[in-house]
């Protein structure tokens, strides 16, 4: 069966298994009970082994299957509704360790009834959750309406997402032993902020994913990025520039570049992916589908997937390639 052409300029919050999304992906690589890693790296393509910790969104899923979008002020009936687990920063733990990484997520849950389910979801594609912690009050939701092309309209309430954070010192030993660090915006910037400038000063690297928050983003922020993954519409915002084709885009992207951060990654929906670094500028296609299921988590598992390779010792466009085929 072919896989799905996924949107990987979406910005799905949103369903950690999307349908049929997970179909090319490798047997999961699980084991009994967590591991600890003692030794910090400094290079990522020499970081086999050492895990990939996503730092980030969990969230209970309401999905929504509609005819077409309601229009404002009118009422529309749904042909179905499922809650699941998702969240990006989930979804990109569960991609991660689907491909058989070693995998853990670091984020909060709340004391609600969702919060097992949570749990139960991550657990079961093979995510290390030792790093998972219960904070009062709800788990974070969020809305997803997805009319029959595949395309979404989505909606968050952060909830324990966006509740207080503190990092352990355990918490710490384990980012700073990382192979790489993936986060998203769908937490509190100061968080994303505190993570990178760790992983970054402990060699590790980091990796943005930007979807999850319109808002502004703090140029410190951007200084501790070893890549950041934007779709069009996220760097269109991210710089005030438009990108709406290649040498558009190329020129966003060094803009960013000369904001402080340094490889970019940017999904480009249908027209592929395409990495741009200092000296160079890398484009990959996408691989079609006679049909588009869903495009909800597909830039997450294009995102994951990308870190997962590099941590594998692939280049940026193998790395590029095999995310393409993955989801």
């Amino acid at each position: 069966m072919p896989t799905p052409l996924m949107d990987h300029g979406s910005r799905a919050a949103a369903s950690l298994l999307p349908s049929k999304a997970w179909l090319s992906l490798r047997p999961q690589g699980r084991r009994s009970r967590p591991r600890r890693f003692t030794h910090a790296i400094s290079i990522v393509a020499n970081a086999h082994n050492k895990p990939l910790v996503v730092v980030g969104s969990v969230n209970a899923d309401l999905m929504l299957q509609v005819d077409r979008f309601p229009k404002p002020g009118e009422t529309l009936s749904a042909k179905s509704m499922a809650t699941s687990a998702g969240g990006k920063g989930a979804n990109q733990a569960a991609a991660a360790a689907s491909l058989g990484y070693p995998t853990y997520f670091l984020g909060q849950v709340g004391t609600d009834a969702n919060a097992k389910m949570l749990r139960d979801s991550l657990q079961k594609c093979g995510v290390h959750l030792s790093y998972l912690r219960e904070v009062e009050g709800p788990s974070g939701t969020a809305m997803i309406m997805v009319d029959p092309s595949g395309e979404n309209i989505i909606m968050i309430v952060g909830g324990a997402n966006q509740s207080s954070w503190n990092f352990s010192e355990e918490d710490r030993k384990l980012l700073r032993n990382a192979g790489a660090i993936l986060l998203q915006r769908e937490v509190p910037e100061e968080v994303n902020l505190e993570v990178a400038k760790l992983g970054s000063s402990a060699g590790v690297t980091v990796v943005l994913d930007c979807g999850g928050a319109d808002a502004d983003m703090n140029p410190e922020l951007l200084k501790h990025l070893t890549i950041i993954s934007p779709n069009e519409s996220e760097l269109a915002n991210l710089t005030g520039m438009p990108t709406d084709g290649h040498d558009q885009v190329v020129a966003a992207a060094r803009h960013v570049q000369e904001m402080g951060a340094g490889v970019v990654l940017a999904k480009l929906g249908t027209k592929g992916s395409m990495l741009i670094q200092k000296d160079e500028v890398l484009q990959q296609g996408v691989i079609k589908a006679d049909k588009v299921v869903d495009t909800t988590g597909a830039g997450d598992c294009f995102t994951a997937a990308v870190a997962v390779a590099i941590l594998e010792g692939k280049s940026y466009q193998e790395a590029m390639q095999f995310a393409g085929t993955s989801c």
